[in-house]
């Protein structure tokens, strides 16, 4: 029996917009030897970077990268801005305009699914995946819940049933985290000056309770529930749990 491939270096990072999640990049070390995907229309990043950068103008251009990052060794992570407007994209380009609506709208679950089994799963780079979130009411509990909205049949499972390692960028008070901190959460003299942080939350609060975080048994302890929002933190994370 085959055994089944998984990335344990996968990461889905979501938020709404404007709450530092490609300026979370900004950290990465060797910069060099970053596969930046950027499926935002050529969206220019929030600081100046060594990132090998593609501007994705096809959802197909997608699995090209994953292919040719594994015949190049200096390449270490690979980063999609976004997957929401990726998935937007494919459905721009190949379900909109199909004759059959139908089965484009299969393809287009498909395409997702072999993304993520084939080409993440079997790859040996840091994976991570920009997203956005949406707030949606839940009619049968009445709350609000915060999701990555898609469309088709992923969104029965939902993006989140993919990734074993979850986190959302934010933008908080600093009176908010006062309750926790950690070597992972430091605050600049600017940051005491404004009043709030731009962090990653890695696990769920009671105010939260309804937002898709997750990561594996003891990833994260409970004062580092809020971090400094650098992506290279969460690797070292993962390296040493994996290790």
């Amino acid at each position: 029996m085959q055994q089944e491939q998984v990335n344990d270096n996968l990461v889905l990072l979501c938020g709404k917009s404007a709450a530092g999640k490609s300026a979370s990049l900004m950290g990465l070390e060797n910069p060099e030897g970053v596969m930046y995907l950027n499926c935002e229309a050529g969206k220019k990043l929030p600081f100046r970077s060594k990132f090998k950068e593609y501007v994705i103008t096809d959802p197909m251009q997608v699995e090209e990268a994953f292919e040719v990052a594994e015949t190049l060794p200096d390449i270490h992570t690979i980063v999609i801005d976004s997957l929401t407007y990726l998935m937007d994209m494919y459905e721009s380009l190949y379900v909109i305009n199909a004759s059959n609506t139908m089965k484009a709208w299969g393809e287009f679950a498909q395409y997702f699914k072999r993304v993520m089994q084939q080409h993440v799963a079997g790859s040996s780079k840091n994976v991570v995946f920009i997203a956005h979130t949406k707030d949606t009411l839940n009619e049968g509990e009445m709350v609000m819940e915060t999701a990555v909205p898609i469309k088709g049949s992923v969104k029965n499972n939902g993006v989140e049933s993919y990734f074993s390692c979850i986190i959302a960028a934010k933008k908080v008070k600093l009176k908010d985290l006062e309750a926790y901190g950690s070597d992972l959460l430091t605050v600049t003299p600017e940051e005491e000056a404004l009043g709030f942080k731009y962090v990653f939350q890695t696990k769920l609060t009671k105010e939260t309770v309804n937002e898709r975080l997750r990561g594996p048994l003891g990833l994260w302890d409970t004062k580092e529930t809020f971090i400094d929002n650098n992506m290279q933190l969460v690797f070292n994370r993962l390296h040493e749990y994996y290790a």
